[in-house]
């Protein structure tokens, strides 16, 4: 297997079929830098417009319609000593009577440790004068082209991934995506030193990073939403507003991960969901809501 250095020439506010930037070939390896969310490098010169400029699109050789693209998140290092928040609650996270009395929110900055692996406020705020969180890296924004020749900003999310800034997806996570045109076309930015659940301030600690991704394809291995694999868990994501029908779409992709790779029947993986499931979100910011429903993996049965 092949490990690929891909410079990005040019960046993406959309994920869609567009011509390739990068072929490889199935299992191969990439190392390549991102942008910010707003489309700063490492070095703060603004390479790209926001939201979300993505690298991409890679396409990865033998990926055809109703199979699925394994992403194997591999390494994150951040490329920078800062990062950037917004300063306020988003106003949809809070009750409606309390947003008219919400500060306006401004772009923070945060400075990373890059040798101790931390952030901290650039400039603390009273009460936060001792917080320093360590980094946990993520990857905000990626996805494969979505159906029907659609373009999608990369600000909202959908069956083909995009902008879910779910805090699991990264280093030692695996994400599949299904696969809707030939050869897959993998985009990926937008990634955070660290971000609570929800995204709800509107962004994580957004800065640069140098990401090591490896690319697979599962051959007819039929998905209907982005699904994912750590250490202890299996997760199954949906992306929809509201909230619930994001939830909906999760549930039912566990439910057919349940049946298909672990052999339960819906009477099983019912009282197995029943009792042991978890939800997290995603994001609640941006047009499209996420939830990901997680089960431990020390509950499933043998394959």
């Amino acid at each position: 297997m092949t490990t690929h250095r891909f410079t990005p020439t040019s960046y993406h506010n959309v994920i869609g079929t567009m011509p390739a930037a990068l072929r490889i070939a199935d299992g191969d390896t990439v190392v390549t830098r991102t942008i910010d969310a707003a489309g700063y490098d490492c070095e703060g010169i603004q390479r790209a417009s926001g939201p979300n400029p993505m690298n991409g699109p890679i396409f990865i050789e033998g990926a055809e319609p109703g199979d699925a693209l394994k992403v194997e998140i591999l390494r994150m290092v951040p490329t920078r000593d800062s990062g950037f928040t917004r300063s306020v609650l988003a106003g949809n996270v809070v009750d409606p009577e309390t947003v008219r009395d919400l500060p306006r929110p401004e772009k923070t900055l945060w400075t990373i440790d890059r040798e101790n692996s931390t952030v901290r406020l650039s400039e603390p705020v009273s009460g936060l004068h001792g917080l320093t969180l360590p980094v946990d890296p993520m990857i905000g924004c990626f996805g494969v082209a979505p159906s029907l020749g659609q373009a999608i900003s990369t600000a909202t999310s959908g069956e083909y991934g995009g902008n879910m800034d779910y805090r699991r997806f990264g280093p030692g996570s695996t994400v599949w995506f299904p696969v809707f045109v030939s050869g897959a076309l993998f985009f990926l930015g937008d990634c955070h030193a660290i971000q609570g659940d929800g995204e709800i301030v509107g962004t994580g600690v957004e800065t640069t990073f140098e990401i090591t991704v490896r690319l697979s394809v599962d051959k007819r291995r039929r998905i209907s939403w982005p699904r994912a694999e750590t250490a202890d868990d299996i997760i199954t994501v949906g992306n929809a507003r509201p909230l619930d029908q994001a939830l909906q779409h999760a549930t039912t992709e566990m439910l057919d991960l349940l049946k298909t790779d672990y052999g339960l029947t819906k009477v099983a993986a019912s009282h197995l969901l029943g009792q042991v499931v978890r939800y997290d979100v995603g994001n609640v910011f941006d047009p499209a809501f996420t939830v990901a429903c997680r089960v431990a993996k020390k509950w499933l049965p043998v394959r």
